[in-house]
C-alpha cells in the first residue's frame, strides 16, 4: 500500500502528526487545544468561505447545491468546493474545533472573532481591478476590513490580548490564479501591456507592500500561496488549449515565473524584517504531482508507526521521544484519483459558480473523491487534504 505514496511526503505527514501529538501531550499548545491563537486569511475562491454569499453585485457565488454537499452538513457554505478546503484541513490539524468564520457573516461577531477571521473573496487578486471586474472584495478592501477587524478585537478582548492574538495568529495570504486566468489571459488591453513577465513582476509588487503592510499592523507569521500550474484547470485547458486535452504549458511556464519572483520577494522581505516569519507555500508542484499521476494517490491505509517510520522521524525531528500515542490512523483516498481532465459538477470543462455548476447541472459525479477537480477550477474536498498536507509542511516554521 505504501508504495503508492511518495514516500518522502508520507513519512513527512506521520512525522508532523507525531510532532503535534507531542506538542499537545506535553500541554505547550496555547489555549490547550491550538497551535495558534487565530487565523487570519486573505485571498480569492480557493480560500473564501462565504464572504461573496453577501456580495449583491456578484455573479460569483456558491451558495447553492451541489456546493458543499459533502461537507458536514451537507448543505452550500460559500465555499468553492464539494466539501472542505485546503484551509479548513489546515485548521483542524493545528487544533482548531471550529474555523475562523467569514468576515462579512453574522458569525463574525463577539468571541468568535478571538479565533482569527476570514476575509477571502472568490474572484479577486493582487491586482484591485481584477476585483473590481468581478464586483467582489478587492485586496485592498481586504486589508481595510483586517483594520477594522483589529478594532473589533479590542473591544472584545482589550488591548493586551488583541495585541498577542496579532502577534502570534497564523496569517494565509492566497491571491494570484484569478489575475492571470479571470483578467490577464482574457483582457487584450491588459496582455497587450504587459507581456506575462512583466505582469508577474507587477503582482509581486503588490505582494510586497501587502505583506509590509500587514507586517506594519502586527503580523509576524505569515504563508502565502504559490500560483497552483494555471495550465492544468480544466477550464483553462477548455478556453486555452487549442482543442489538446494536456495542460497548456504557456500556461504553466508563467505560473513557474510568478512563483520564482515571489520566492525572491519572500527572501528580500524577511531579510528586510528579521522578525517576520514568512513562507511560501508551494502548492504548484504536489498539484501538478495529481494530475500527472493521479492513480498514484490514494488507498486506505492504518500504519503503525514503526521502523523505518520511527527512525525517519527521530532523524528529522533530532531524536524527539515518541509519546505513549504511538499508533497513528491516517486515512488515504479510497481508491485514488481517476479524473484529471475535467471536474466533477456537469461535463467539468467550463463549469464553475452559476455558470452550469448549479442543481440543474447535467452529469455531475457521484463520487467526488475520485476527481481531482470540483468544477472546472477548483479543487475536489479530497485534493485539498493533499494541497493541505503539503501546506503544513512547509509551515512548520511558522508555528514554531
Amino acid at each position: 500500500m505504501v508504495s503508492k505514496l511518495r514516500s518522502m511526503g508520507f513519512v513527512s505527514t506521520l512525522c508532523l502528526m507525531v510532532y503535534l501529538s507531542m506538542f499537545f501531550d506535553n500541554g505547550y499548545a496555547q489555549d490547550s487545544t491550538r497551535l495558534v491563537p487565530a487565523i487570519i486569511t486573505f485571498g480569492d475562491s480557493v480560500v473564501d468561505v462565504g464572504n461573496n454569499d453577501y456580495l449583491p453585485s456578484t455573479i460569483f457565488k456558491a451558495n447553492y447545491p451541489p456546493y458543499g454537499r459533502d461537507f458536514a452538513n451537507k448543505s452550500p457554505t460559500g465555499r468553492f468546493c464539494n466539501g472542505k478546503l485546503a484551509t479548513d484541513f489546515t485548521a483542524e490539524t493545528l487544533g482548531f474545533t471550529t474555523y475562523p468564520p467569514a468576515y462579512l457573516s453574522p458569525q463574525a461577531s463577539g468571541k468568535n472573532l478571538l479565533i482569527g477571521t476570514n476575509f477571502a473573496s472568490a474572484g479577486s487578486g493582487y491586482y484591485d481591478q481584477t476585483a473590481i471586474n468581478s464586483h467582489v472584495i478587492s485586496l485592498s478592501q481586504q486589508l481595510q476590513y483586517y483594520k477594522e477587524y483589529q478594532r473589533k478585537l479590542v473591544q472584545v478582548a482589550g488591548n493586551a490580548k488583541a495585541a498577542s492574538i496579532i502577534k502570534d495568529a497564523l496569517y494565509i495570504v492566497s491571491f494570484g490564479a484569478s489575475d492571470f486566468v479571470q483578467n490577464y489571459y482574457v483582457n487584450p488591453l491588459l496582455n497587450g501591456a504587459y507581456t506575462p513577465d512583466q505582469f508577474s513582476s507587477f503582482l509581486v509588487s503588490i505582494f510586497t507592500n501587502f505583506i509590509k503592510n500587514l507586517h506594519g499592523l502586527g503580523a509576524r507569521r505569515i504563508g502565502a500561496t504559490s500560483l497552483p500550474p494555471t495550465g492544468c484547470l480544466p477550464a483553462a485547458i477548455t478556453l486555452f488549449g487549442l482543442g489538446n486535452n494536456g495542460c497548456v504549458s504557456r500556461l504553466n511556464t508563467d505560473a513557474q515565473g510568478f512563483n520564482k519572483k515571489i520566492n525572491a520577494a519572500a527572501t528580500q522581505l524577511k531579510k528586510q524584517f528579521p522578525d517576520l516569519k514568512l513562507a511560501i507555500f508551494d502548492i504548484y508542484k504536489p498539484l501538478l504531482d495529481v494530475v500527472q499521476s493521479p492513480s498514484k494517490y490514494g488507498t486506505d491505509a492504518t500504519i503503525l508507526l514503526s521502523s523505518p517510520y520511527i527512525t525517519a522521524c527521530i532523524t528529522l525531528f533530532s531524536a524527539l521521544l515518541l509519546s505513549p500515542r504511538s499508533v497513528v490512523k491516517y486515512i488515504f483516498l479510497d481508491t485514488g484519483f481517476f479524473e484529471a481532465r475535467r471536474g466533477c459538477c456537469g461535463t467539468g470543462t467550463v463549469e464553475t459558480t452559476v455558470y452550469l455548476c448549479n442543481p440543474r447541472s447535467p452529469g455531475t459525479c457521484s463520487n467526488a473523491t475520485q476527481y481531482i477537480f470540483w468544477d472546472s477550477v477548483h479543487p475536489s474536498e479530497a485534493t485539498n487534504q493533499v494541497l493541505a498536507d503539503a501546506l503544513i509542511l512547509e509551515g512548520i516554521s511558522l508555528i514554531g
